[in-house]
């Protein structure tokens, strides 16, 4: 068991969450009961996660994508005071990480990418911040484009958008990017990648992949961003005996 503020802390040391200018607060979002034994973990912290967490009686839900996003409405309306009414009833604290989350060496959703692509030689594109918001590496021997589709598919359960740049070139180095990083595109190919990953596409993220000569695959924002939350609960599961539940609520895009 942890109290609420030694979990805050201990997070916020972890992620490094001071270091990192967001999009939206980075750390307890939802205040809810001060002794936390049950955490629930997901990427999204939608209605469908959040009674998830009830029903199984969650002290907590940590989560990639909270709340109060930059530009949103204020107003507590709608789904917005659902989704709020059902933390605070049953007092349950919601946590959320960002950035820091997509960033970690270890924990991060880039990292934990990587893993599962069986890159080698991982480290943080220079060009790009923060730091490790794009991390690029490569592959002791080249693969085809359809070879990294394929292990991607297989690591992460669903198709994949694939791109070939029209060169048919092997992949010895790639970069990638989990969620909606379709634009760091250009970085990439300047780095001297022959694949750029990311979770979304856009309409010119394929022109720039023909006009650079650089090939892409899209797999899905929430499918590429699973693995850091995940970590992130087993970290603690491990490290500090808490009963921790990862949930994945399936999102196609």
């Amino acid at each position: 068991m942890l109290q609420r503020q030694q979990l805050v802390s201990l997070l916020s040391e972890l992620l490094q969450t001071e270091r990192v200018r967001d999009y939206c607060p980075n750390g307890l979002q939802v205040e809810g009961k001060q002794d936390i034994r049950r955490i629930v973990t997901g990427v999204t912290a939608s209605q469908a996660l959040v009674d998830a967490a009830i029903a199984w009686d969650a002290d907590a839900i940590l989560v990639h994508h909270g709340y109060f996003w930059k530009n949103e409405a204020a107003a507590i309306t709608g789904m917005k005071k659902k989704r709020l009414q059902a933390l605070l009833v049953n007092d349950i604290n919601l946590f959320a990480y960002h950035l820091p989350l997509d960033i970690h060496p270890q924990l991060g959703n880039n990292a934990q990418l990587g893993k599962r692509l069986n890159v080698q030689s991982m480290t943080p594109l220079p060009t790009v911040e923060p730091v490790g918001v794009v991390l690029q590496g490569e592959y002791p021997e080249p693969k085809s484009l359809t070879e990294v589709a394929l292990l991607l598919q297989q690591q992460l359960g669903r198709d994949v958008l694939v791109h070939d740049a029209g060169s048919n070139k092997p992949i010895r180095k790639l970069a990638w990017c989990t969620g909606g990083g379709q634009g760091y595109i250009e970085q990439a190919a300047a780095a001297g990648a022959d694949l750029f990953i990311s979770g979304e596409v856009s309409e010119q993220t394929i022109h720039v992949s023909r006009e650079l000569d650089i090939h892409f695959i899209a797999a899905g924002h929430h499918a590429t961003e699973r693995y850091g939350v995940k970590a992130l609960g087993d970290y603690l599961a491990a490290n500090h005996q808490l009963d921790v539940k990862f949930i994945d609520i399936d999102n196609p895009a």
